[in-house]
């Protein structure tokens, strides 16, 4: 101990006598740098006591601005020498090997080396990391990398670097191991990341990609979670790179336990009052005995806040605990008073695209405004939901003000356009399809989105312009334009209706939407010879101005592959100017629910009419008809009436489909789903002759469908068998479509 203490008083002691205060400052060696800025950086000044302690800071301080390659200090006569090495000045950054001019400006941005700044030879290794993982999140993993230096006079510099992108890295297969407990091609449907075949030529997720494989994993975790495994673990990811460009990714799955709730209970702050809380029990009884999910929590949580918000409580803030007890969950909700803090300031980093206004107008609070762990979390979810932004991160920070908090939002953006294109080939003909949508339109927050779709009868397109958050006020406005041409020379006609509208949606109560619009559409009908008296009688053109709406409730446990809950809507629209006024009304629900852990079954109904307002008749183009997929195992548009040849459509349709789904049901390397249908259906109704059969009869058929992952591309098979139907129908009981979107 004595020892010890001797040292350390040597070492002060010592210290204490090489200390000098000094009375000038000599700089030597700077060319560029001034001797006053060198004094600010060194955070020296005369009349400083120098001492060891003090020459290291300086000499560090001084490294730190990699200003300098070399520097010397030292103390004699009461002056500071400072000796001084610059590093040469990098003139020009010189890119070679990659020719498109934003990739050139992402790596300069992101590199540390800079143009007119030090050339650190230090930093060269980093910069090329960098540039390495540039292109690794562009699929190039086999990306080759070589950094010059050529030498001018003055110590200055140009930096080369010389890039060899090689091939993108695709995909070759994608799977899954451990106790998953779910089959691959379900888990394939729901990360992003695709394995490359030769029907996706188009689509990015085929290539490697290391924020796809994050993203993956997220998205896996949720799904896990939102269908009752709480303890999921998406333990590893495994990629394996290939000589020939190619890539196998391998996710290791622990699915866990699969959960219950069985309780659910708020503990409310003594200093509320607990009545205000007690119509939640409604809600909770419902919820109880469903499998847990992140989103039946949320909602839950919604109702909490819409009684917080009603009551006007102030600074009133809630959590969860989950208890878990064997294969069951016991929520608690906790709900009390928080400090009484107000938000100071409101920070946004990282929009170089995104006008800040779009990002403030999801958050829920504002400058001023109470603070609330709550409704942060919330807005962190919107500004996500958003998926704009590849990462939206947020920390909080006591203000300079008491009681108050400075939230910062720090957002990662991310490539928002896509690019999709379908062909199919079946039993009724082959189509193509191609779609082009661009979710952050100039930085403004607003989607566009233009399609084609091209059979043999029809030729189809459309322009949409979607803003999300209108003007601030959470609604949705959408404008539109699309054309549709029907070209039957067998029956006689050629349709071509162009038309746009402009509708606004936003939630006018608690889950249900409300939906108005306006329309405008230009019906022109060409006929000859072979065309009925119906289509020689409409033939000319026509103009419509409509006023449509619609009411609609979702309340699926989630929109991808629900397992449980219900979507209904009703829609209307009406004539305000029209040369042939109609009324047209559409009512549909569907109706999930698990029957058991490899059964999932659904409900679906839905009824349409049109009718003439006036005496004229409701036009061909506007006559309604069933899709196949309402009414499988009957030709489509082959069904209801006809007038001699033509299949006319009706003036009313209903239908009815009854499905049950098996997703276990064949081996999973057979990559084959399978379900059962009941489908019932009818399209009857004839408005402009008394003289043909309104075919007012029901239409019924049961059978297989099945989806199957082919060598060719996807293939969606459906067999089926007519319980009853009219005379005039054309029936169905074989049909196939190859196709899929790449």
């Amino acid at each position: 101990m004595k020892r010890l203490i001797l040292i350390l008083y040597l070492v002060f002691f010592t210290n204490f006598l090489s200390a000098e205060i000094i009375n000038k400052i000599k700089i030597e060696g700077n060319d560029r740098i001034s001797d006053e800025t060198i004094k600010v950086y060194g955070e020296v000044s005369v009349n400083q006591n120098i001492d060891n302690i003090k020459i290291n800071e300086i000499i560090k301080n001084l490294y730190s601005t990699n200003f300098f390659e070399d520097i010397k200090v030292t103390v004699s006569n009461k002056t500071l020498l400072i000796k001084l090495i610059e590093h040469p000045v990098i003139n020009e950054i010189i890119i070679l090997g990659e020719d498109a001019k934003k990739y050139k400006e992402a790596i300069k941005e992101n590199i540390k080396s800079k143009k007119n700044g030090p050339f650190v030879k230090s930093l060269i290794a980093e910069d090329e990391v960098v540039i390495k993982k540039i292109y690794n999140s562009l699929g190039f993993n086999f990306i080759e990398i070589k950094s010059k230096v050529q030498k001018f006079t003055k110590k200055r510099v140009n930096l080369y670097f010389e890039i060899n992108k090689g091939e993108k890295t695709e995909i070759n297969k994608i799977n899954f191991k451990g106790d998953k407990k779910i089959r691959d091609r379900r888990l394939r449907d729901i990360i992003s990341s695709e394995e490359a075949k030769f029907w996706k030529v188009l689509s990015s997720n085929t290539k490697l990609n290391k924020k796809n494989i994050e993203l993956d994993k997220r998205l896996l975790t949720n799904y896990y979670k939102s269908i009752g495994y709480y303890d999921v673990k998406v333990l590893s990811e495994i990629v394996e790179l290939q000589d020939n460009f190619k890539a196998e990714i391998t996710y290791n799955i622990d699915a866990g336990i699969r959960y219950r709730i069985s309780k659910i209970s708020t503990k409310v702050d003594p200093l509320l009052d607990k009545k205000l809380f007690l119509p939640l029990n409604k809600i909770f009884n419902k919820t109880v005995g469903q499998y847990y999910s992140p989103f039946a929590v949320k909602n839950l949580l919604d109702e909490l806040d819409l009684i917080i918000t009603s009551e006007d409580l102030q600074f009133i803030e809630h959590n969860v605990n989950e208890v878990l007890k064997n294969d069951e969950i016991e929520i608690i909700i906790n709900v009390f008073e928080g400090q009484k803090i107000i938000v100071e300031k409101i920070e946004i980093l990282g929009n170089t695209v995104t006008n800040e206004t779009v990002i403030r107008g999801e958050m829920l609070l504002d400058e001023g405004d109470p603070y609330s762990r709550v409704k942060v979390d919330k807005s962190i979810s919107q500004l996500k939901s958003r998926r704009i932004f590849a990462s939206v991160k947020e920390t909080t920070t006591s203000g300079k003000s008491p009681n108050s908090k400075i939230i910062k939002i720090n957002v990662e953006e991310m490539p928002t356009g896509e690019i999709s294109a379908g062909a199919g080939v079946g039993t009724n003909g082959g189509s193509f399809a191609f779609s082009i949508k661009e979710n952050n339109w100039l930085g403004r927050g607003v989607t566009i989105s233009a399609d084609a779709d091209i059979s043999e009868e029809s030729v189809s397109g459309s322009l949409v312009f979607t803003e999300t958050n209108y003007n601030f006020t959470g609604k949705q406005l959408s404008y539109n334009i699309q054309n549709i041409k029907n070209d039957k020379p067998d029956s006689g006609y050629e349709n071509n209706v162009f038309g746009g509208g402009v509708n606004i949606s936003y939630e006018k109560f608690k889950d249900i939407y409300f939906s108005p619009g306006i329309s405008l559409s230009y019906d022109d009908l060409t006929t000859n010879s072979n065309a009925s008296d119906l289509l020689k009688k409409q033939s000319g053109n026509s103009t419509d101005l409509t006023f449509d709406y619609s009411f609609s409730t979702d309340k699926r446990d989630r929109r991808f592959m629900p397992t449980s809950g219900n979507l209904t809507s009703f829609y209307q629209e009406l004539p305000i100017y029209s040369e042939q006024p109609f009324l047209k009304n559409r009512f549909s629900t569907s109706h999930y629910t698990e029957l058991s852990d490899d059964i999932v079954g659904a409900l679906k109904f839905s009824a349409t009419s049109i009718n003439a307002v006036s005496d004229d008749d409701v036009r061909i183009s506007k006559r309604l008809s069933l899709p196949t997929r309402s009414l499988r195992g009957f030709e489509p548009g082959k069904v209801g009436p006809k007038d001699g040849n033509d299949f006319i459509g009706g003036n009313y349709t209903s239908s009815l489909n009854l499905e049950a789904n098996f997703p276990n049901f064949f081996p999973e390397k057979s990559n084959l789903d399978v379900g059962l249908f009941l489908d019932v259906g009818n399209v009857w109704g004839v408005d402009y002759s008394d003289s043909i059969d309104d075919s007012n009869k029901i239409r019924s058929s049961v059978g297989l469908n099945s989806s199957w992952l082919s060598p060719a591309g996807p293939m969606s098979i459906i067999l089926s068998q007519n319980i009853t139907k009219a005379s005039t129908d054309v029936d169905q009981k074989f049909n196939f479509r190859l196709g899929t979107t790449f």
